[in-house]
């Protein structure tokens, strides 16, 4: 659902416009003189939000990549990687 308040909501109504964020994950898009101003959201949606988004620009630069023809790597290639990283993070926690 799209939350829409005249930006003089937030000085009035800050606690309920934060509990309103939090509770529903949602941004408020707060309006000035009827036309868009500002957008309100909770810092952790916020958070969720930038790391999705730098996400999806990583695959969006390995998928240019790929139809490019650059060289990636194997499934089998990955996963000895992986093996190799897990055993050395576990032979440091051991010693």
């Amino acid at each position: 659902m799209i939350h829409i308040m005249p930006s003089a909501a937030i000085r009035k109504n800050y606690n309920d416009i934060s509990e309103l964020c939090k509770r529903t994950g949602e941004p408020v898009y707060l309006t000035k003189n009827g036309k868009g101003d500002l957008v309100v959201m909770d810092i952790e949606a916020f958070a969720r939000r930038e790391s999705m988004l730098r996400l999806r620009e990583t695959l969006i630069a390995v998928e240019e990549g790929r139809l490019a023809g650059k060289s990636g790597y194997s499934v089998d290639e990955v996963s000895s990687m992986m093996k190799t990283a897990i055993k050395e993070v576990l032979d440091g926690q051991l010693t």
